[in-house]
């Protein structure tokens, strides 16, 4: 992904996407490096400028979190991207070893097999597609396959057209990877969703260099299905119990809308699944 450290290239994005304005700093003339500069983000962390350029270049092995904080203050970091760099500086010794069972419980498919009105699949770190119902199926029908969320966003020509508020979903996408990064640096399959969009789409490469980070919001959609048009829906995701790198993501529709009629549409028209239903993408790597 990068020849630098995890903190540090965080660091340097989130430095280099600053202007002085931004954090009270007054600006003269040309400057010859792009945002911040490292001295500049040392003295509003109250760190020495040695000590950050230390941490930025991953030659500070344990930082404290209150240096962290301090840094995150000064970075202008909302709440989760402060807590998103503490993770980055986590020793592979301080990581969680058991992140959960890799495969989907019986029981979860069993439920949502039981929601014949509403959307639901699960999703691992990298954004696969682990398992969906046969509504989730129909909904993402125009698709070449479902399978990973990112790479039907930015690669499969169907995204933009799904996808009616395509730049909001493809930063989305980018932010809950980088999010799930966070909490495993290591993962192989991160890194191989991450090399193969960077290689198949300049647009992913750009979004991730950004460094954004975000969970995956509860805000609505609109989305575009070809055979039953316009959909405008909500939607939740809740953690697995028992599976914590998997989640549950559920579509509704508000009660007698168009878009549940359309989903009755879609309903008439869907496949009953078979047992497991379980995407052809690799599985999450679970680290």
């Amino acid at each position: 992904m990068s020849h630098g450290t995890p903190p540090g290239d965080f660091l340097r994005a989130r430095r280099e996407a600053l202007k002085p304005h931004d954090v009270g700093l007054p600006e003269h003339g040309r400057r010859r490096v792009r945002g911040l500069r490292r001295e500049e983000v040392a003295m509003l962390a109250g760190v020495s400028s040695d000590y950050y350029i230390r941490l930025e270049q991953g030659r500070e092995n344990s930082p404290s979190h209150q240096v962290l904080d301090a840094v995150a203050q000064a970075l202008k970091l909302d709440a989760e991207a402060a807590d998103h760099l503490n993770r980055l500086c986590l020793t592979p010794s301080q990581r969680p070893r058991d992140r959960g069972e890799t495969g989907i419980s019986p029981q979860l498919l069993q439920l949502m097999d039981g929601w014949d009105h509403t959307p639901a699949f699960v999703i691992g770190p990298a954004l696969d597609i682990m398992a969906g119902n046969s509504l989730a199926t129909a909904l993402h029908s125009g698709f070449d396959a479902f399978d990973n969320l990112a790479r039907m966003v930015f690669v499969d020509p169907a995204g933009r057209e799904f996808y009616q508020e395509w730049e909001r979903a493809a930063h989305s996408c980018v932010a809950e990877l980088r999010a799930a990064y966070g909490y495993d640096p290591a993962s192989a399959r991160i890194a191989e969703v991450v090399a193969e969009l960077s290689d198949r789409s300049e647009e992913f490469a750009a979004i991730w260099r950004l460094h954004d980070v975000k969970s995956k919001s509860q805000e609505g959609k609109h989305l575009k299905h070809p055979q039953v048009g316009d959909l405008h829906i909500a939607f939740a995701a809740f953690t697995v119990n028992g599976a914590p790198h998997q989640q549950l993501v559920v579509y509704q529709a508000e009660p007698a809308s168009p878009t549940a009629t359309a989903f009755d549409t879609l309903r008439a028209l869907a496949t009953p699944p078979t047992t497991p239903r379980t995407a052809t993408a690799p599985a999450a790597d679970p680290a």
